[in-house]
């Protein structure tokens, strides 16, 4: 009884703030909290609670008071699961899990999705092509649909990583299903097909859904060209080609001022202008070699773009233009073949903003045309990849070992 009343006193304190997808509500890396501290430096975070998890790289997810995410038990275990806790103490409320055999998979610890909550549906994507639709309170099995041997889905070498997308009454999918099939779009109610589009294989970028001239488009990003469709239809409206070495398109594009933004490991960035017809596409200009992003998704303001390039850290770049206005030297997240950070603005409208960097440090930033500040930094987890979910004052993590909980301020 006792453990119930704190539980329930620690639930009512928590604000009641959603992340229940992947980057975010809207999936733009949008966190914008209603109050922030005066003085980062000083605060000290409070952790809330901790709990054991297996592998995995998927980002976390919150909504309606709980946290979700994927993770896949050690060997000899063949299987993934979909786990489901209390936000305000971390109590397990159920898992579900389901074969998933990995075989030669590279970086195989576990899944890599974050999972998506709906109208009380938690939406799911296994590295190994499993597509499932949970009751979100309690993980009862609405329709599941194995992608690679109901769909004719591709498995990459890396694995399934594109989270679920709700667009309508539609769940997207990047599978690079063939032939056709890039992007498929399922009932969310029932599984069934819906469409298929697109001609590449499966990448590793989520798909978004911009608006340009009072028109929708879905921007997919495979590993052979960044393609625009119909979210409606799939109907292709257009496709650049952009071939990229070991097919690693990951981090996710950013479209703003009639630019869509898109940049890779191996070669590079391109800015590609789209036109007064949906089918209308061409290169405002490129970078292949100054600015290399890998997994993290870039933020925009005022004209500006902040970017984790592989070599010099988090760049600012002048979206217009292309050219690089200044770089942190590294010392945001550690220098590493593979660099990365999770970023999102905290407050946009000045210029503040917070990441998780791969050493597992919570870094407070305010992030200028001129130049950056960092206003704070604490350690919250262990070595990390994962997008970290942020609801009210509270940030969720999760590493290979565990998921936890911090409180950032009262």
């Amino acid at each position: 009884m006792k453990l119930f009343s704190l539980c329930l006193l620690i639930s009512l304190s928590l604000p009641a703030s959603d992340w229940p997808r992947w980057r975010g509500a809207a999936g733009e890396g949008a966190w914008n909290p209603a109050e922030i501290p005066a003085d980062f430096a000083t605060r000290e975070p409070e952790l809330l609670w901790k709990t054991k998890i297996v592998g995995g790289y998927g980002g976390v997810t919150v909504s309606g008071g709980r946290v979700y995410v994927m993770d896949r038990p050690k060997p000899p275990s063949r299987t993934e699961r979909v786990l489901c806790f209390e936000a305000a103490s971390g109590a397990q409320l159920w898992q579900h899990e389901w074969d998933a055999d990995y075989g030669s998979m590279d970086y195989g610890s576990g899944p890599r999705a974050s999972v998506t909550i709906h109208e009380g549906r938690a939406y799911a994507l296994g590295a190994a092509g499993m597509a499932l639709c949970l009751e979100a309170l309690k993980g009862t099995v609405l329709w599941q649909v194995d992608t690679v041997k109901e769909l004719g889905a591709q498995v990459p070498t890396w694995g399934f990583a594109a989270s679920p997308v709700i667009d309508g009454p539609r769940v997207l999918l990047h599978v690079g299903a063939q032939p056709a099939g890039s992007v498929l779009a399922l009932d969310k109610l029932t599984g069934k097909l819906v469409w298929r589009g697109g001609p590449d294989p499966a990448g590793y970028c989520t798909p978004e859904i911009i608006t340009h001239g009072g028109k929708r488009q879905l921007i997919a990003w495979g590993p052979e060209h960044i393609q625009s469709l119909d979210p409606d239809t799939g109907a292709v409206f257009w496709t650049y080609p952009y071939k990229i070495t070991y097919g690693v398109s990951i981090a996710q594009p950013i479209y703003r001022d009639g630019l869509l933004l898109v940049s890779g490991y191996w070669h590079g960035t391109k800015a590609l202008r789209l036109g007064g017809q949906p089918t209308e596409v061409s290169l405002a200009w490129e970078n292949e070699k100054d600015m290399c992003g890998l997994m993290a998704a870039p933020l925009f303001r005022d004209g500006v773009v902040y970017l984790l390039d592989k070599t010099t850290g988090l760049q600012a770049i002048e979206l217009k233009s292309g050219k690089i206005l200044w770089s942190d030297a590294n010392t945001l997240t550690p220098k590493d073949r593979n660099p990365q950070m999770s970023l999102v603005w905290l407050r946009e409208s000045e210029g503040l903003a917070t990441l998780l960097n791969a050493s597992g440090e919570l870094v407070h930033v305010r992030l200028k045309a001129t130049g950056f500040e960092e206003l704070g930094r604490h350690q919250i987890i262990g070595k990390t990849w994962a997008h970290p979910a942020f609801a009210g004052s509270v940030v969720y993590a999760r590493s290979d070992t565990e998921l936890v909980a911090w409180r950032l301020w009262p």
